[in-house]
């Protein structure tokens, strides 16, 4: 489904230099999106500063979704983009990772009616993200820094094909990491989106996930090949928060939802 038009969706939050390497790593795509939308959780103005910046040669348009600073509540400004979308395709990642050039192509290929994809990440070290960010890099040396799960920067894409409706992980197969998502609109909308009860970090992508799945969209994960490098951070839990969002999770597995009613419908 290579010719398919998309839209690329990226979540930010108050991290400008991880987003211009995300921003440059797209300009290099061999294919590029159609259009950008940037899911801004409330970052200051310096994260604006730096967008309006890079739209004015952008080869494709930047859209700058904000919200106000109120906690985490990235579920809402996700849903505000979906609202926004303009093309059959949405490709979702996470502004601190960086891409492949043959990311968005890469997704593209693969996707397919009635299904989701799910991406994996390769976890660049702390010293060396520090050190790609100073160096505006985009062409990461896999060896030798430490980095973590570096098989997932390996693209090979005849083994890719062969293992997409084949490969199994540890995970329940609706687990999701919004960083490296791709689904088509028309199923985005089917389940209303993203369900805003989720608050702070922690099960809203695997949520989403498992409603698709609850309407018919079937799940495959896409092994090398569409591969993002991601920054190092520390993670930002509140477990209180987590164990109330995994039971959210696990009423939707229960009772099989599909559709939740503070979605991205109020926002069309």
């Amino acid at each position: 489904m290579s010719d398919n038009k998309c839209s690329l969706i990226i979540a930010t939050y108050n991290w400008p230099e991880a987003l211009n390497l995300c921003l440059l790593s797209i300009r290099k795509q061999r294919v590029l999106p159609n259009e950008i939308i940037i899911a801004d959780d409330g970052s200051t103005e310096e994260t604006r500063q730096l967008i309006d910046k890079i739209k004015q040669d952008y080869p494709v348009p930047i859209t700058h979704l904000w919200q106000e600073d109120k906690g985490f509540r990235k579920t809402i400004i996700l849903n505000k983009c979906f609202a926004k979308v303009q093309y059959e395709y949405i490709i979702q990642i996470d502004g601190d990772v960086f891409l492949h050039p043959d990311f968005i192509s890469d997704h593209l290929k693969a996707a397919r009616p009635n299904y989701l994809l799910q991406g994996s990440r390769v976890m660049l070290s702390d010293a060396y993200s520090k050190e790609l960010i100073e160096k505006v890099n985009t062409n990461p040396q896999l060896l030798g820094h430490n980095n973590k799960r570096i098989e997932n920067g390996i693209r090979f894409p005849l083994l890719s094909n062969y293992l997409l409706n084949r490969y199994k992980n540890k995970y329940p197969v609706y687990y999701a990491r919004g960083a490296n998502m791709s689904f088509w609109k028309k199923d985005i909308y089917a389940v209303n989106g993203y369900n805003e009860s989720y608050e702070g970090w922690g099960h809203e992508d695997s949520d989403l996930t498992l409603r698709l799945m609850n309407t018919g969209v079937q799940k495959s994960v896409i092994k090398f090949a569409a591969i993002v490098y991601h920054l190092y951070h520390p993670e930002k839990k509140n477990n209180q928060q987590e164990e109330r969002n995994k039971e959210i999770m696990e009423a939707t597995l229960k009772n099989q939802i599909t559709w939740i009613n503070a979605g991205l419908n109020q926002y069309l």
